[in-house]
């Protein structure tokens, strides 16, 4: 596998799974986040940037997330292509359970662009986990989405809006990536963070 760009862009866990939590899914922070996903991956095609699709699978747990479910499976909006790679990971970080990390480097990318969902969980753990790498991330916050966290845990609700800052802003304040908008990608523009 070589790529005609040293970029790979990440979509991680755009799966059903989470579209069959109906009321988790309705109240998602960012609504738009599917049509930013095929925006940036249709974005990668053009330019020939190696696209990945990574999945989340708990084995054995008879949930949403089992494979047995029939949903850990790319959202039915977004069409990987043929030739394009897919990933299953059983760890929060897509690096941790994976190939991932030869698969990019066979492919000589050094740049990582990342999307999908759970913004401040596996997006961000596999943005931590490049970084750590070595690789370039470019993190595309409009291009992930979360849900709330509920009032009943122990340090009380945090709203999906707050997540979706607080992880913008640690990631590009710790220097873990440079944070981006999906039209910022798409243009090939920069805002230097």
């Amino acid at each position: 596998m070589t790529s005609a760009s040293a970029t790979a862009l990440l979509v991680i866990d755009a799966q059903e799974s989470f579209r069959q939590r109906a009321d988790e899914w309705a109240e998602t922070a960012n609504p738009q986040v599917i049509a930013n996903i095929d925006r940036l991956v249709e974005h990668a095609r053009s330019v020939g940037d190696l696209v990945v699709w990574i999945t989340h699978a708990d084995p054995g747990s008879g949930g949403v997330f089992d494979p047995d479910s029939g949903l850990v499976r790319v959202i039915s909006d977004l069409a990987p292509a043929p030739d394009e790679l897919q990933l299953q990971k059983t760890t929060i970080s897509a690096f941790a359970s994976t190939d991932l990390e030869q698969q990019l480097r066979s492919a000589g990318v050094r740049r990582i662009v990342v999307c999908g969902i759970r913004t401040e969980q596996c997006c961000e753990t596999t943005t931590r986990a490049a970084s750590d790498l070595g690789f370039e991330v470019d993190f595309v916050t409009d291009a992930t989405t979360t849900s709330a966290i509920a009032a009943g845990d122990t340090f009380g609700a945090v709203s999906g809006e707050d997540i979706l800052r607080r992880t913008e802003s640690v990631l590009a304040a710790r220097g873990f990536a440079s944070i981006r908008t999906t039209a910022q990608v798409v243009d090939g523009a920069s805002i230097g963070v």
